[in-house]
C-alpha cells in the first residue's frame, strides 16, 4: 500500500524538478517562436538562396547555375539603377525620419506623423533622470546645451537601434514604390525589392528574381554590423 504513494511522490518530484529547471522551461517557452521563425523566415530564406543559384522559372524546375544570376544582375543597367535608387532612398528617408522623429519625442502633440521614431525616442527620453537636467540648468546651461551635452549622449544608444531598424525596413521597402510608380516610368524608379518582384514574379524568372533580392543581404549586414559596433563602443564608454 505504501509503494503506490511513494511512486506517485517520486513522479511528482521529477515533474517539479523539470518545472524548476530554467533551461528546460526556457526551451519549452521558446519552442513555438523558434518554430514560427523557422517556418516563415528561415525556410523562405533558404529557398531564396537555392532559387538564386538555379535557373528555376515558372513551369521549369531548372538546374544549378552557381553565381550566374548574380553576374547577370550586376551587368544589368536597370539593376544598377535600382541599387542606386535603393541606397539614395534609404539614406535620405532615414535622415528625415530621424530628424522629424526627434522633433516629435520633444513636441509630443506631433508624434503621430513619425510614430516609430517618436515613440521609441520618447521612451529613451523618459529613462533620462530629470536630476541631470536640473543639475545642468543650475550650472547655467541653456536648453540647447542641456540637450547637446546631457540628453543627446544618453539618447544615442536608443537612436542607433531605431536607425538600424529603419534602414532595414526602408532598404527592403516594396509597397510604397510599387503602389506609387510600379518602378516606372521606363524602370527609372525601381528599388531592389520592386525589380526583384518584376523579374521573379511578373516574368516568372524565379532564380534571377531571388538573386536580385539577395543583393540586399550583404549591404544590410555591413550597415547593421557597423552600427552595432558603434553601439557597443557607446556602451563601453
Amino acid at each position: 500500500m505504501t509503494a503506490l504513494p511513494r511512486a506517485h511522490a517520486g513522479h511528482a518530484g521529477r515533474v517539479t524538478r523539470w518545472l524548476e529547471n530554467e533551461r528546460l522551461l526556457a526551451a519549452v517557452l521558446l519552442a513555438p517562436t523558434v518554430l514560427l521563425l523557422g517556418l516563415f523566415i528561415a525556410y523562405p530564406f533558404v529557398m531564396g538562396v537555392w532559387l538564386s543559384l538555379s535557373s528555376v522559372s515558372v513551369g521549369n524546375v531548372g538546374e544549378f547555375v552557381g553565381l550566374k544570376n548574380f553576374v547577370k544582375a550586376w551587368n544589368d543597367s536597370i539593376f544598377r539603377t535600382a541599387f542606386w535608387n535603393t541606397s539614395f532612398y534609404t539614406f535620405w528617408a532615414t535622415i528625415f525620419k530621424l530628424s522629424l522623429g526627434m522633433w516629435c519625442a520633444i513636441v509630443i502633440n506631433t508624434w503621430r506623423g513619425m510614430p516609430f521614431f517618436a515613440i521609441t525616442l520618447l521612451a529613451g527620453l523618459q529613462t533620462i533622470s530629470t536630476d541631470l537636467q536640473e543639475a545642468a540648468s543650475l550650472d547655467g546651461a541653456n536648453g540647447w546645451h542641456r540637450f547637446w551635452h546631457v540628453t543627446w549622449p544618453l539618447l544615442k544608444p536608443v537612436t542607433v537601434v531605431v536607425v538600424v531598424f529603419s534602414i532595414i525596413q526602408t532598404f527592403s521597402d516594396f509597397q510604397l514604390i510599387y503602389v506609387l510608380t510600379g518602378g516606372g516610368p521606363a524602370n527609372a524608379t525601381h528599388l531592389l525589392a520592386t525589380y526583384a518582384y518584376q523579374i521573379g514574379i511578373a516574368t516568372g524568372l524565379l532564380g534571377e528574381g531571388a538573386a536580385i533580392s539577395l543583393f540586399m543581404l550583404p549591404v544590410l549586414f555591413i550597415v547593421v554590423w557597423v552600427q552595432l559596433r558603434y553601439l557597443r563602443r557607446l556602451e563601453g564608454a
